[in-house]
């Protein structure tokens, strides 16, 4: 008989944990604390065109320049712009985050009270390994509501969040790399293009009213940032040198993708120099590429005091004035800092910069106030007037929490069916490691104050009475230990769960890894329990970057391993219901999982493409040809499952209908853009794949498509293989389903020259799910 994971309700002990929650929770207060800042509000004289909500944004906005002195413009380039009370402007504070759920760690948000805590979801590495945009808009829709009733609950003074951060995960020794949605660039693409829809309140796809923001979202760090602190060189000095065949198809994909596809109102350029000019200094990427070449429509950040670092670190800049010059006629609008703020006059006064160089900026920054609705009277009476404190932490939100983490979690072993745990044969259960009782470590960063936590060890405690404790290290740095203690735990209990991994000491902003092994004593605390155990252990990775565990994966005592990266607010509960079987886990690794010896390739180095001559090996798994612990797209399930193509329903074009294609071919190759939007469209074809759960469990599936080229390294450059789409299907145990793929031949099929140009090769091109693919001859 099939067995099936329960969604809806929940196993008796795990409903023990979830009136735990309650007990734990600290609901937020439906009380206002203060009205909210804005202008054009009762009283505010009449006939003022910045004020007539009948006008276009741009008139209202030229309106407003035009009123204000010179100082009072200086005054609002800097990330705390002040009011200006003659004209009945409030002050804005433009640094606000919500990467996973809304935090009061930058200067617009404050969750002191009567709001106390938001939805913190799981650190998006997590959330991108479900492989679902639907997760990925919800999420974004959260947190969008909960921003507008932080907002109209009078607890924020500005709606301006910079978030997502959609830097591709090149290097697994990254700090950050946990906030981003992984290595490939396709997938961080469109997760930055659904989350910013879902914050900014659009459709999950379709057109968008520009004018209307829920709340605003920016798009971070343009472009090729990845490196905090690597033996000494600094992300506020590094100097990416960065090919224009990676440019186009590694770095700069996910932002084009942000901007084009979900109409981001934001865009933060990065400390770091790229091919020796500071990003916030570069006209050809903020004016020429983000502006003129994707239609960008918002404003543009700094990075916080990366405008001084032009000048004081960097020494790109010789003079303050000249940098704050540099960036304003580059196309950024604001500095988080008030260097700008402080030598705007000065530049002014030396030439530097004209008056129309501020003016520019200043449309940008009021006019995304003003899609806001900040010029528009009382929010409260308007579009989103309606969303309130009862909005904040809701069961709906705090579920879509718990799912997001069950979703995400990968089973990355499951030797002779370690898991599930079973409750009846589990009388007493060892739960040893550091990261089983500590809330926040589950958090991974800016996070905000959740709406509720439990730690793994209270959620277990919800399903085996007799559950014993041993932390068998002091943190993730593993330097002082207590082994003797976690061994006799193991000895002693029927089954043993080790949660060990990273924690924010590890990796972080401004601190990377120089290993990719488990710090410290972990290794020797493992070895020692799983060796004390009656049957092999569980063993549960907290950590955001890749860890080599190899030592793991082949030790017969390890039955079972599961990476649950920094899983949020539920993801105790979430954990404990995927190891006793009422959640099928289904997650896939969004990076690939390298062994230490990817340590010897310097972080400094950019380049994605392998290069044999020198024995440089490349990075992520479009461009990496060396040995792994874990590949891209790997994972578990309790489920098997299969995947073929169904042939009636997948329909490559015949290459001689299209007309003069033929004529674009030059080396053996065709120029997409000499092809043209015509051509293009009709070389689309649906691509049907079957999918069939064989059970015995139900579950969440995702359904990967790659492309494939059979001579990769034929110094070409193309990628060794590239996903091409993705979707997130429920399937019951024994269910089959049909998912259709759109595939692009000029989106899909192409890559990037060393010139940046996108180009399709003659020959074949290889179309893979699973175990199956279909070939495809691009020869007119």
């Amino acid at each position: 008989m099939a067995r099936r994971a329960r969604s809806s309700s929940l196993h008796a002990a795990a409903a023990a944990v979830v009136l735990l929650l309650q007990l734990l929770a600290s609901p937020p207060h439906a009380a206002v604390a203060a009205d909210p800042p804005y202008t054009c509000g009762a009283g505010a004289p009449p006939n003022i065109p910045f004020c007539d909500r009948g006008l276009p944004i741009d008139r209202r906005v030229e309106d407003l320049v035009a009123r204000m002195t010179v100082e009072e413009k200086i005054s609002q380039l800097g990330d705390q712009s002040p009011a200006i009370p003659r004209l009945g402007v409030p002050a804005y504070k433009w640094w606000s985050e919500a990467l996973h759920g809304i935090s009061d760690q930058g200067r617009g948000i404050h969750l002191a009270g009567p709001l106390r805590a938001a939805t913190s979801f799981p650190q998006v590495i997590l959330t991108a390994a479900s492989f679902n945009p639907h997760l990925w808009y919800r999420i974004g829709q959260v947190i969008g509501v909960e921003a507008r009733a932080v907002y109209n609950n009078g607890q924020a003074e500005g709606l301006t969040f910079w978030a997502p951060n959609i830097n591709v995960f090149r290097d697994p020794r990254w700090g950050r790399g946990q906030e981003t949605p992984g290595e490939d660039p396709t997938m961080t693409g469109k997760y930055a293009a659904v989350f910013v829809r879902g914050v900014q309140g659009y459709a999950i796809a379709g057109p968008v009213n520009s004018t209307d923001l829920e709340a605003s979202a920016c798009c971070k760090h343009f472009t090729a940032y990845d490196l905090e602190n690597w033996k000494g060189v600094t992300r506020y000095v590094f100097d990416a040198q960065v090919t224009a065949q990676d440019l186009e198809d590694t770095y700069n994909p996910p932002f084009k993708s942000c901007v084009e596809d979900g109409h981001a109102s934001g865009i933060m350029c990065s400390y770091n120099r790229v091919n020796g000019v500071p990003t916030c200094a570069d006209y050809n990427l903020l004016s020429k590429t983000a502006r003129q070449s994707w239609g960008f429509y918002g404003y543009i950040t700094s990075d916080c005091d990366a405008v001084s670092i032009i000048h004081d670190a960097q020494g790109y800049a010789k003079t303050a004035e000249d940098a704050v010059a540099d960036v304003l006629k580059a196309g950024m609008d604001v500095n988080c800092g008030n260097y700008v703020q402080q030598h705007g006059a000065s530049a002014l006064q030396q030439g530097k910069i004209t008056e129309q160089d501020i003016d520019r900026a200043l449309h940008n920054l009021f006019a995304v106030r003003m899609r806001l609705g900040l010029f528009n009277g009382d929010p409260r009476r308007n579009r989103f007037g309606n969303i309130g404190a009862d909005q904040v932490c809701t069961p709906e939100h705090q579920n879509l929490a718990l799912e997001a983490a069950q979703d995400g979690i990968v089973l990355l072993k499951n030797d002779a069916g370690a898991l599930p745990l079973s409750k009846s044969s589990v009388a007493s259960l060892g739960v040893i490691g550091f990261n089983a009782n500590d809330a926040k470590r589950l958090l991974g960063n800016y996070f905000g104050p959740p709406c509720v936590t439990a730690t793994p060890l209270q959620a277990l405690q919800g399903y085996v009475k007799d559950t014993r404790f041993a932390a068998g290290c002091n943190a993730a740095a593993c330097n002082v230990t207590a082994i003797p203690e976690a061994v006799q735990v193991a000895s002693s209990v029927d089954s043993v769960v080790l949660f060990m991994g990273l924690d924010q000491d590890q990796e972080r902003e401004e601190v990377d890894r120089l290993d990719l092994t488990l710090p410290g004593q972990q290794q020797s605390l493992i070895e020692s329990v799983a060796n004390a155990a009656k049957k092999p252990v569980i063993l549960v990775l907290l950590c955001g970057g890749p860890v080599d565990v190899s030592f793991a994966k082949t030790n017969p005592k390890i039955g079972a391993i599961l990476w649950a990266g920094y899983p949020g607010e539920a993801g105790g509960l979430a954990i404990a219901q995927v190891l006793f079987g009422e959640h099928n886990p289904g997650g896939r690794l969004p990076v690939t999982w390298y062994p230490q010896d990817f340590t010897k390739v310097p972080m400094t180095d950019m380049r994605m493409r392998a290069d044999p001559a020198t024995g440089y090996p490349g990075r992520t798994y479009r461009f990496y040809k060396g040995p792994t612990v874990f590949d891209f797209g790997y994972g578990l399930s309790y489920s098997k499952y299969s995947h073929s193509f169904v042939a009636s329903g997948t329909k490559p074009p015949k290459m001689s209908d299209i007309a003069g294609l033929k004529a674009m071919t030059t080396a053996a190759m065709y120029d997409v853009e000499a092809m043209g939007t015509e051509a293009c469209e009709r070389l689309k074809f649906p691509a049907l794949v079957r999918v069939e759960n064989h059970g015995p469990m139900d579950g969440k599936h995702p359904v990967l498509l790659f492309l494939r080229w059979p001579n990769a390294t034929d110094g070409s450059g193309r990628p060794a293989r590239q996903l091409i789409g993705f979707r997130s299907l429920h399937l019951r145990a024994a269910q089959t389903a049909h998912v259709e793929f759109e595939v692009s031949p000029c989106k899909h099929f192409s890559r990037a020259s060393e010139d940046g140009r996108k180009v399709i090769d003659q020959g074949s091109h290889f179309v893979m799910v699973g175990e199956d693919e279909f070939e495809m001859s691009f020869m007119a």
